[in-house]
């Protein structure tokens, strides 16, 4: 599997992320980036409730006072070669929980 060059994160946003055998794991909610070079580039993203607090800046621990759930996927462990159904590349439980 190759990773795409190019992907349009708005394709990504709010799709159910599947396992290698299909089970749901959570919806895309959230990327982590860096600038290098000049380009910028995807280092996580994140999956779960976790990331849509993270993306509208909600502290949730603050709201509610407990986790929120949800996953940390580097770059290199979740497949966007085909935006409308993004897979794992790895077992759940080698991602990060949040």
């Amino acid at each position: 599997m190759n990773a795409p060059s190019a992907v349009r994160l708005d394709r990504l946003i709010g799709r159910q992320v599947l396992t290698a055998n299909n089970q749901p794991v959570g919806r895309l909610e959230e990327f982590r980036a860096e600038v290098r070079g000049g380009s910028c580039l995807i280092t996580d993203y994140v999956i779960g409730a976790s990331g849509l607090f993270e993306r509208l800046h909600i502290g949730i621990k603050l709201l509610i006072g407990r986790r929120s759930g949800g996953y940390l996927a580097h770059w290199d462990q979740l497949d966007v070669s085909d935006p409308d159904h993004p897979r794992l590349t790895c077992r759940i439980d080698e991602l990060r929980q949040l």
